[in-house]
């Protein structure tokens, strides 16, 4: 039997749905990290599932290094505004604009591949698919710009 308790902890700890979390604990026998594993390989599969779509909406993340010597700004888009306006997209856009100010890749096939700064037992795409399976909507880095006043000329 799993216990509302279970059901909460996997809720607080992906932020996915009630549902999702105990079938997740139920198919994996009360086991949390078993849960949690199969609940990332879904959200692989949802975001394959949902790469065609287009997309069509978006916010824009920033951030500028307390030293205001370093900074970036990304575009994070979803299918929708109702997305794009969510609380947790627009912080997601921020934290992924502070992430390319310490990490800075080159590309976004480099970003997608890194760990995440903020939680490093992930990468940036597992974060993207994780939320492209939360909000049932395909998510996309489509650009970013990194800036350091060191470069300057």
């Amino acid at each position: 039997m799993i216990s509302t308790e279970q059901i909460k902890e996997l809720r607080d700890r992906t932020g996915i749905s009630i549902a999702q979390c105990k079938k997740a604990l139920e198919d994996a026998g009360g086991d949390l990290e078993k849960s949690l594993a199969a609940l990332k390989a879904k959200g692989a599969d949802i975001a394959d599932k949902k790469s065609g779509r287009e997309v069509k909406a978006g916010a824009i993340g920033v951030y500028v290094h307390a030293t205001s010597t370093l900074g970036a700004i990304v575009e994070l888009n979803s299918e929708t505004d109702f997305v794009a306006k969510n609380v947790e997209f627009k912080t997601l856009a921020d934290d992924l604009a502070m992430h390319i100010t310490a990490c800075a890749p080159a590309t976004t096939e480099e970003l997608l591949t890194q760990e995440y700064i903020k939680d490093s037992s992930q990468t940036i795409d597992a974060l993207i698919k994780g939320l492209t399976q939360k909000f049932g909507e395909r998510i996309t880095i489509s650009r970013f710009s990194r800036f350091d006043t060191s470069d300057a000329h």
